[in-house]
């Protein structure tokens, strides 16, 4: 691999502490502050995304020294590590300085075409910022976060990506469910990627610090390395950028909404200045469409951050950087109406993708009414999002509609609910009839939008399970799924969640140390 041009932009543009110093602090007036990786003597590299490394610059691996840096084990001279400060708003309470906890930075590659890569360790040691804790992973939570970032990737989503998983060699003792019981786990290490892993948080600690210069600096930053469509000499280019990554948001939850993925832990140090979804915790897909499912523990019973409440989230969110981000736009017309305008543009993006999860080619009066009752039909009658859009796609008017579709409820229908579908397959067929376009067009736009496989929370629990015990066969078969997800490679992955999953901890029930 190219690990020579690896560099710093960081530690050349911001103010830090470079002392090296990991004892948990606070760090006033510091972007970031020099760690140490932990140096895992006895590591062992699990997977390395090959062609992801290709892309982004890196290349192939090439001798042990490769292995040593993806296992955290050692670095070569031209890299100097640090973890990043922020801060953020968690469950809606201001929580002061953050920062990467569990985090530490390599530093920055450029590709051919001049794309920048930041690569990040997760679980290499404690950082200043680890607020008491040992900043080291385990492999559960590692091998979730792996998989489904790649999944998500894969299915379209903007995401954070998965460079490489590695056993640190270690035991680690953790309290999975915060209930006074610690067992040892065993301990991974995991290097992943982004264009940027600038979060909402770093521009409110500047801003909560009064620290408006290295704020206009760091705004200016990220214009220059990832909004170059912004001109650096408009008067309003941080009303713009605003603006940008307000769309991006918006953007992302109608993403989120089409494959039906709930993030989980929403705060605002979870949130990405560039539209990616970042921070894979106590995440999940939907089994039955609920819009009030939340998979985080943490976030009973309260439900902040359920299914249905994402893109409401979002702009409360951007309420919270806009507010940090004020002494540089000093506009609050200007900013109220990119924030009421969000509302707006997030459901008229979100309507679009139904109509094309759906397959009509246009949206028609009366659609959003439609949707509306789609989804009460898929709570009341706990229907499987996934493989509900994967039977109506291939449903045709004649088939027998028990036969077809009951495979895709999680309860017995009553005659009434019976009913209650069928009503509701009929009103689709005859909106169906309005589109301007074929039903094999319509099939076409229906299987490119709809997921035929999705990273079930129950298949990352057996893959943790199997990996504890040596054994590789599903993870690398989920790789392979994960990867074509817009076809049904593995018949048996497109099932409901199977009972025996129900209310399981670790697989319905997660936390934040997920």
């Amino acid at each position: 691999m190219n690990l020579d041009l690896i560099h710093q932009p960081y530690l050349e543009n911001f103010p830090g502490d470079q002392s090296g110093d990991k004892q948990q602090r606070q760090t006033p007036k510091m972007v970031f502050s020099t760690t140490e990786i932990m140096g895992f003597d006895q590591a062992e590299l699990i997977s390395f995304n090959e062609n992801l490394a290709v892309e982004i610059g890196l290349g192939k691996l090439g001798n042990s020294q490769d292995e040593d840096f993806l296992n955290a084990s050692k670095l070569p001279d031209n890299i100097k590590t640090y973890a990043t400060a922020y801060a953020g708003h968690q469950f809606g309470n201001w929580a002061g300085q953050l920062g990467d906890g569990r985090a530490i930075f390599a530093g920055e590659i450029t590709n051919e075409h001049g794309k920048k890569t930041e690569l990040q360790w997760k679980g290499a040691g404690a950082t200043p910022y680890s607020r008491h804790a040992d900043g080291r992973a385990v492999l559960r939570s590692s091998i979730r976060e792996y998989l489904m970032s790649e999944a998500m990737h894969h299915l379209g989503v903007p995401t954070t990506r998965s460079l490489s998983l590695s056993f640190s060699g270690e035991d680690i003792v953790r309290d999975m469910m915060y209930d006074g019981n610690p067992q040892y786990e065993k301990g991974a290490v995991m290097m992943r990627t982004a264009e940027s892993f600038l979060r909402f948080g770093h521009f409110e600690l500047l801003s909560a610090q009064q620290e408006t210069e290295t704020l206009k600096k760091l705004t200016d930053f990220t214009i220059t390395n990832y909004y170059a469509e912004i001109s650096e000499n408009d008067p309003q280019k941080y009303a713009e950028l605003f603006q940008k990554i307000a769309n991006r948001t918006a953007d992302l939850m109608v993403e989120w909404y089409r494959v039906g993925f709930v993030h989980g832990v929403m705060n605002t140090d979870n949130m990405s200045a560039l539209g990616l979804t970042i921070d894979y915790g106590p995440f999940s897909f939907l089994d039955e469409y609920d819009l009030s499912f939340t998979p985080n523990t943490t976030d009973l019973p309260g439900r902040r951050y359920a299914f249905g409440s994402q893109a409401k989230i979002a702009q409360w969110n951007l309420w919270q950087l806009a507010n940090a981000l004020f002494p540089l736009i000093k506009d609050e017309k200007i900013l109220e109406k990119i924030l009421n305008d969000f509302t707006e543009n997030f459901w008229q993006k979100h309507d679009l993708m139904m109509a094309d999860k759906f397959g009509f080619n246009e949206l028609l009066e009366g659609d959003g009414e439609f949707f509306t009752n789609a989804q009460k039909v898929m709570e009341d009658l706990k229907i499987d999002y996934t493989l509900f859009f994967n039977k109506l796609e291939r449903f045709e008017n004649g088939m027998n509609l028990k036969d077809h579709f009951q495979d895709i409820f999680y309860h017995f229908l009553s005659e009434e609910e019976s009913l209650q579908f069928s009503e509701f397959i009929n009103l689709y067929f005859n909106r169906l009839a309005k589109n301007e376009i074929s039903r094999a067009e319509s099939n076409a736009l229906m299987a490119k939008t709809n997921p035929k496989f999705i990273l079930r929370n129950y298949l990352l629990f057996e893959c943790i399970q199997e990996m504890n015990e040596g054994k590789k066969d599903l993870f690398l078969k989920l790789q392979k799924a994960l990867e074509n997800p817009y076809e049904e490679l593995f018949p048996e992955f497109s099932k409901k969640r199977p009972a025996l999953y129900n209310g399981q901890v670790g697989c319905s029930t997660l936390s934040c140390s997920s």
